[in-house]
């Protein structure tokens, strides 16, 4: 994939081709006989040194590749950067892709004591490692943090790439949500309703509501798979067990197909929250910064805000400080909040989000609905009016 990279010798931004498998290595070098501007993201080159010896590597980056150290000193020598694979990580730091929820929860089968168990998840071993470095981690730890979640990002936005910007739509929702609840199955129909609308759904990628809207996104394509599937989920209703409840979950995905793409976005600052499998692509952060960043700020086609607590407030006002100073209407994202009497009077947030949008554009932008029906056609309402 081609990308740009910035040229501090001539201030200027340079094409840069992204290879991320051994296979697209081949080609390149069939059609280029030449690595200059390639960035080689965890390919195993070890059975590669006599292709990297007949071409050019001056200002190529090798990250995390794996191949044999009299490879890498070659490399060097001849001008390449080489970011050699960080060891006793229980993660790829130089990643090239996303995660899948059967990656993240392999290992789960069989309880703790036969060798299984969420603690044995790769889910479970990173949490546990990113636990351990405590609140200020050591420079190695920070390092491999800081590489794994921009590659996280880069994949992201490889992604991305190929979906309209305006149909991407962000979720937002409390985690405490149990399945079999109304409010379980009303988020369910909101994911349903926004697939079907033409969105692509973004959640935080946690359980309760996130899960339900990412379940009712995978099965916005099979109506009549959403009461056995909510059924089959109640029997495991929240974490408690985390390795029961990812279990039931896996069952229903393994069984149902998604209609689309839809994407789960948690992070392991959150780990006590599971993620959860709905999602067909997975993008799980270290830093919950970059990752409210990515859910709030990529989320063009609207941000819907459902009944949260302390977090789904400072969601709500994340999304009104940056509508309050965008410098033009279209720059705006219409905002969505769902439970009149929720917002109005359990946590009055909509009074203040009115006031502050009193003779601003944003104030065109926001919008407070009672049912998770008027959703999808309040969005598009609200683009129509751009």
């Amino acid at each position: 994939m081609l990308g740009l990279r910035w040229d501090t010798m001539s201030s200027a931004r340079i094409p840069v081709v992204d290879i991320e498998t051994l296979a697209q290595f081949d080609e390149h070098l069939a059609a280029t006989p030449s690595l200059h501007g390639c960035v080689i993201q965890s390919v195993d080159l070890a059975n590669r040194r006599d292709a990297l010896a007949a071409v050019p590597v001056s200002g190529a980056i090798f990250l995390g590749c794996p191949m044999p150290r009299r490879i890498e000193d070659e490399l060097t020598n001849r001008g390449g950067l080489v970011f050699p694979r960080l060891p006793h990580l229980p993660f790829n730091p130089y990643r090239a892709n996303l995660y899948s929820a059967t990656e993240l929860y392999d290992g789960l089968d069989g309880d703790a004591a036969h060798g299984g168990g969420y603690a044995k998840t790769l889910d479970g071993r990173v949490y546990a490692w990113y636990t351990a470095q405590g609140a200020s981690p050591a420079l190695p730890a920070s390092l491999a943090m800081a590489l794994h979640d921009q590659a996280i990002s880069d994949a992201l936005n490889d992604i991305f790439g190929g979906i309209e910007p305006r149909k991407l739509v962000s979720v937002m929702g409390g985690h405490s949500a149990r399945r079999g609840d109304d409010d379980y199955r009303r988020g369910a129909q909101l994911g349903a309703n926004l697939a079907r609308g033409g969105f692509v759904v973004m959640t935080g990628g946690g359980p309760g509501l996130m899960e339900a809207v990412n379940l009712g996104a995978r099965l916005a394509g099979s109506p009549d798979a959403v009461d056995d599937a909510l059924g089959r989920l109640a029997a495991v209703p929240d974490t408690t067990d985390v390795a029961a409840w990812a279990e039931a979950g896996l069952d229903i995905a393994a069984a149902c197909p998604p209609a689309g793409p839809s994407f789960g976005i948690p992070t392991w600052f959150y780990g006590h929250e599971p993620p959860n499998v709905f999602p067909t692509h997975i993008a799980k952060y270290f830093s919950n910064a970059q990752r409210e960043d990515i859910l709030l700020n990529r989320a063009q086609g609207g941000i819907v805000i459902l009944p949260g607590a302390a977090g789904t407030v400072q969601e709500i006002f994340q999304c009104a400080t940056r509508d309050f100073y965008a410098p033009t209407a279209s720059l705006i994202t219409p905002v969505v909040l769902v439970g009149r009497d929720y917002w109005t009077r359990q946590l009055p947030a909509w009074p203040l989000l009115r006031a502050l949008g009193q003779g601003r554009a944003m104030g065109d932008r926001i919008a407070l609905v009672d049912t998770v029906d008027e959703v999808t056609a309040t969005l598009a309402s609200e683009w129509k009016s751009v």
